[in-house]
């Protein structure tokens, strides 16, 4: 998949009037790509649409209308956009509690090994993740993982680690979804 160009940004005014629409149909792309893997943790998988739309709100919500600024923002986003054959995805660890979060993002340090995606054969796929979202003592609570799968959709993700043992099957529509993602240059 590509990523995102200056030249599919709208400036800031234009995107205003054309909101409602872009809104709509990203939370479209976005909902089929949010997979729910046990209690608290959520891989929402992302695309060029979806990052498109996080460019533009974040110009939005933060009056971004300097070139430098845009272009900070495409650069930091399309790392979440990989080559075909890889998926991209946020992994959003949910825990409302500020104590039992805080002990749980230490007790589960090494969880992105134990992170996969099942192929239709039944093989596991672990991701690589960036580096920066993880230190020394704790995890943080957004991971930014990669699963290079090939041309294939899995058809669940799950993880494997001793105390959270949880596995999440793919819908036809989900599956179709990262299909499209992973094929698409």
């Amino acid at each position: 998949m590509k990523p995102v160009e200056r030249s599919e940004i709208l400036d800031y005014v234009t995107y205003g009037e054309q909101r409602d629409r872009i809104r709509a149909d990203a939370l479209r792309a976005k909902s089929v790509r949010r997979i729910l893997v046990g209690e608290h943790f959520t891989l929402l998988f992302e695309n060029r649409e979806t990052v498109r739309y996080q460019v533009q709100e974040m110009m939005r919500v933060e009056k971004i209308v300097k070139e430098d600024d845009i272009q900070h923002e495409l650069d930091t986003y399309n790392e979440l956009i990989h080559p075909a054959g890889t998926l991209g995805c946020t992994l959003l660890i949910g825990i409302d509690d500020e104590a039992e979060r805080d002990v749980k993002l230490k007790e589960w340090l090494g969880l992105n090994d134990h992170i996969y995606a099942k192929m239709p054969d039944g093989t596991r796929v672990t991701p690589t993740w960036d580096p920066r979202q993880v230190g020394e003592k704790r995890l943080s609570s957004v991971q930014y993982l990669a699963f290079a799968l090939g041309d294939d959709a899995p058809v669940a993700f799950g993880i494997a680690m001793p105390g959270i043992e949880a596995e999440t099957e793919l819908s036809e529509s989900q599956r179709e979804a990262l299909q499209r993602d992973l094929t698409v240059d």
